[in-house]
């Protein structure tokens, strides 16, 4: 690789058509960009103050900090740090790790993304993988994370749509909004002294914030101080509120997902590694939402065992209906239907707890046969 030198003035307009490669950016207070690359691979037009590349390769950048940044397409991983002017990004197809930054509008990363570090407002359209979005003075709109999100320190307001975990924390300021939607499950660490109004919803709901009382309910409203912030959690799965700010590192459930923060210093390890990692990360996704499956079919069974204790009686008999699924503990056929059944008893029901219980059957098994024996589909 050669290096070569640009005069641009202290705010240029750098637009990047296309990295066939990885991509590295670094703000500094020189009024000149150096520019690192092969020459047969690397393609520059200056305008003015604007400079335009392309690369059929890696490329390297210094920049003046002050200048705005314009990437259309990389096809590699990007990193970005201190660069305070507007930034857009259009499409990242590996790992995005942003530091220190300005303003920044992202339309689509498909790997895993991270910031660290804004001054002004940050803006996603769509994270194909993990997201991490920390110490942030503006708002932060996340239209899409496909899987898992941690947020912490923003100084504005919060709205973001998560496909499965997330982990928020928040301190609320007055008047602001905080709003997320998650697949999964939520864990939102709060002061314990928060002013806020929280709108909560998911299929268990857990509260530990000092004068909070406990409620069984998978929808509710807890106000806490005045009130003035406004916080609404829709959770898929579970919904854990806590004033304990050291709760997302001990959250079993969320794996490694809290306290990590996907920290990607490592910008250009080996392409293998990378692949270790995002496959062991999907494992432990995966292993994580057997759990939950099994939690909740036990949480299921509890709820039917609890109404019927208060509700003594024959169980109604099971509505006649094909089995769309077979299970050789219980003679099940796919051709038979539940009209050659017995009424449905206690103790099949807890048979199949204790089946789960003991690793006989899986988690989704056990939601199959649940479901055949009250006559759901």
């Amino acid at each position: 690789m050669t290096n070569q030198t640009l005069s641009v003035g202290l705010a240029p307009r750098i637009v990047i058509e296309a990295v066939n490669g990885d991509f590295s950016v670094v703000g500094w207070d020189a009024q000149e960009l150096l520019v690192k690359a092969d020459d047969e691979n690397v393609r520059i037009r200056q305008e003015d103050q604007t400079v335009y590349f392309s690369c059929n390769d890696d490329l390297t950048l210094r920049m003046p900090r002050g200048g705005s940044l314009e990437v259309q397409s990389v096809t590699g991983d990007m990193a970005l740090r201190g660069v305070t002017g507007q930034v857009e990004l259009k499409e990242i197809q590996g790992d995005l790790s942003v530091r220190d930054v300005g303003t920044i509008a992202i339309e689509k990363v498909n790997a895993d993304f991270n910031l660290r570090g804004a001054i002004g407002d940050v803006r996603v359209k769509k994270i194909n993988a993990d997201a991490s979005v920390r110490d942030v003075s503006g708002s932060v709109t996340v239209e899409l994370v496909a899987s898992d999100l941690v947020v912490r320190g923003i100084g504005g307001n919060l709205k973001a749509i998560v496909g499965a975990d997330a982990v928020v924390y928040i301190d609320p300021k007055v008047d602001h909004e905080y709003t997320i939607n998650a697949g999964d499950d939520i864990l939102a660490v709060l002061p314990p002294d928060a002013d806020a109004t929280l709108n909560l919803t998911g299929d268990e709901i857990e509260v530990d914030l000092p004068d909070v009382p406990e409620e069984d309910s998978t929808s509710r409203v807890v106000k806490l101080g005045n009130g003035s912030a406004k916080i609404s959690l829709s959770a898929g799965g579970d919904l854990r509120v806590s004033g304990q700010d050291t709760a997302g590192e001990t959250a079993d459930e969320f794996g490694n997902l809290a306290g990590a923060m996907f920290d990607w210093d490592d910008f250009g390890r080996e392409f293998s590694e990378r692949i270790s990692q995002r496959v062991n990360a999907a494992t432990r996704r995966a292993q994580q939402q057997a759990e939950r499956a099994a939690r909740r079919a036990e949480q299921k069974m509890t709820r039917i065992m609890s109404h019927q204790a208060g509700h003594p009686g024959p169980v109604p008999p099971v509505p006649p209906r094909p089995l769309s699924f077979r299970h050789p503990n219980f003679g099940v056929n796919v051709s038979e239907t539940s009209e050659a059944r017995q009424p449905v008893s206690d103790e099949e029901r807890i048979t199949i707890l204790k089946m789960l219980q003991e690793k006989k059957i899986t988690s989704e098994e056990a939601e199959k046969l649940l479901s055949a024996l009250e006559g759901g589909e």
